[in-house]
């Protein structure tokens, strides 16, 4: 059984799980796009949503980052593609990308993808971990700022979720990193800004406080 969350940072990650979850009411969009990550429920979800006809088209994108080598070692767009076959989803549906190793890579080589297919897409469902919405969306706003974009993931909640991943730290790491990517990429110049609320940062500079500063990156 999985370790549970810390009793004592129980709150400050909910706090930071609630921030991330942009909790958007789905209508049908022209593709869903599924990012790469460690987590093959995107593609569970990605197949989910294809079934109940939110888009016709899926559009799975994601090479290797060092948390996926492992786990998905032919990399994560093709592992995804594999799953979401398993789960009824037919091949001629599906295209991948196999190059992306950060989200910006994502969004572009999807448009980029697309385009070679002869395909602009007016809307877009994005489709992630539940807590890369808030980073997914704003990085889509930013360098594809013409197309409507929903982000999506499967309706977990957060304990099920740590039991899913089968590690507490490594998912709390991940919002933490999330977290800070939310300002650190916005001033970069990489994603439009989202609004803090003071909740949030006072619960991720506890987190990183208390050691969870794995997944953080460098700021300038």
């Amino acid at each position: 059984m999985t370790a549970p969350i810390p009793p004592e940072h129980r709150q400050a990650v909910e706090i930071l799980w609630a921030y991330h979850d942009l909790g958007h009411q789905l209508t049908p969009s022209d593709v869903g796009i599924g990012l790469g990550s460690h987590d093959l429920g995107v593609a569970a979800c990605a197949a989910q949503l294809w079934h109940e006809k939110l888009f016709p088209l899926i559009l799975l994108t994601g090479a290797n980052a060092p948390t996926t080598v492992e786990r998905f070692p032919r990399g994560e767009a093709v592992h995804y593609r594999e799953h979401a076959l398993t789960l009824g989803v037919p091949d001629e549906v599906i295209l991948i990308e196999t190059q992306a190793r950060n989200t910006g890579e994502n969004i572009e080589n999807s448009r980029r993808i697309l385009a070679d297919h002869g395909l602009t897409p007016a809307s877009v469902t994005l489709i992630s971990r539940p807590y890369q919405q808030r980073r997914a969306f704003a990085t889509c706003r930013k360098l594809w700022p013409e197309v409507t974009v929903q982000c999506a993931s499967l309706p977990l909640q957060l304990d099920d979720y740590v039991e899913q991943i089968g590690d507490a730290a490594r998912v709390i790491n991940m919002l933490v990193g999330d977290t800070q990517r939310i300002t650190v990429y916005a001033d970069q110049g990489f994603a439009i800004p989202q609004n803090m609320p003071a909740g949030v940062e006072a619960a991720f500079r506890q987190l990183v406080a208390a050691g969870y500063t794995q997944r953080l990156i460098p700021e300038a």
